[in-house]
């Protein structure tokens, strides 16, 4: 048996850099082609594509973040500025965030969860092929991913909901590890 050795250290010691602790640069344009195509190497039953990305970078970060607090002023014009400028901060300082849209179809072999499952596969591939590019990443839900209104924002049609947001940049900090479960706590070997 080959075992990659470098790759069994790295899925041991993987981490998230929250958003705060991501910055410039970026992928490049031809990094950016080689991450979506990692992303969407995913179990994928019945080849039903259940997913699709919408790539927020550049100015369209600031624009996002402005759509949302229009949205959260609209609902609530009592809200608080700090408040209207947390979502207008929503996809900064990271460079890059790439939203995994969850797009199920009804289909006789192939249940919803796993085609939800299948997006879910595509946000932690973006997170791994970050970090394969010598990026970082975080992968978030927030407000935004399930509320109909606002996931339109982002090209979330009817009854899509977004998997996830993944933001991707250069780490400022080297994350801290953190407490992990036991593995003999969680894992159980059936017998019959």
């Amino acid at each position: 048996m080959n075992r990659k050795k470098a790759m069994i250290a790295y899925l041991k010691s993987r981490r998230s850099v929250t958003l705060p602790f991501l910055e410039g640069p970026g992928p490049d344009t031809a990094e950016l082609s080689e991450l979506l195509e990692i992303a969407t190497r995913v179990p994928d039953h019945g080849k039903l594509t259940p997913w699709r990305l919408v790539v927020i970078a550049g100015d369209q970060r600031a624009i996002a973040g402005d759509k949302l607090a229009a949205l959260t002023k609209l609902r609530d014009p009592q809200v608080s500025d700090e408040m209207l400028d947390v979502e207008r901060n929503r996809f900064l300082p990271a460079p890059l965030t790439i939203g995994v849209i969850s797009a199920a179809q009804i289909h006789a072999k192939v249940p919803v969860i796993e085609q939800q499952l299948s997006a879910a596969c595509v946000c932690f591939n973006l997170v791994h092929g970050a970090h394969a590019l010598g990026f970082a990443a975080q992968w978030v839900t927030r407000w935004f991913a399930f509320d109909q209104e606002a996931a339109a924002i982002f090209g979330a049609k009817p009854g899509e909901f977004f998997a996830g947001f993944v933001h991707i940049g250069t780490p400022t900090i080297v994350p801290p590890e953190r407490e992990r479960p036991n593995v003999n706590d969680v894992v159980e070997y059936w017998q019959g």
